[in-house]
């Protein structure tokens, strides 16, 4: 890691937190599972829409942050539409991050195959879907948190061939 933190965005989905009817828990959990090697930038909770996370994820990208962890939207719920969004938005995707994340939740809790997260990138900036329970976030975040450093250097430019 070249002597600064990584910089991240954390963007928590929730019509009740968004409208105050109860506090986020989310945004705690992804702060202490990222520890001192990630900067967090910026933290918003909005309502679950899907045309104002398209905006925040474009302007969060286009601001340069190295990766955007969305927390929420992606079930089967009638609202839950971080998955589209997200994917509208993506130049591509990075389809073993979501997978590693169902495989490891599904060895805890079974409706986990139900989750519909995805991830990827937009210009040198990764997006990661994480589910919307704390308890969930913690462990799908220690699933992708050992890869994490190595997506954001080869995004960023920094790896060199050996």
């Amino acid at each position: 890691m070249p002597g600064k933190p990584y910089t991240v965005a954390v963007i928590v989905l929730s019509d009740r937190a968004a409208s105050g009817e109860r506090p986020d828990a989310c945004i705690p959990v992804i702060r202490e599972g990222l520890g001192d090697a990630f900067a967090i930038t910026d933290e918003r909770v909005i309502a679950d829409d899907a045309a104002a996370l398209q905006a925040a994820l474009i302007e969060l990208c286009d601001r340069g942050v190295g990766a955007i962890l969305t927390s929420g939207g992606t079930g089967l719920g009638p609202r839950d539409r971080t998955p589209q969004a997200t994917s509208a938005v993506l130049d591509y995707e990075v389809p073993g991050i979501a997978e590693a994340m169902r495989a490891a939740s599904l060895a805890i809790i079974k409706t986990a195959m139900l989750s519909r997260a995805v991830a990827g990138v937009r210009d040198r900036t990764l997006i990661v879907n994480l589910p919307g329970s704390p308890k969930a976030v913690r462990e799908t975040l220690a699933v992708i948190l050992p890869a994490l450093p190595h997506a954001l250097e080869l995004l960023g430019g920094n790896v060199q061939d050996g």
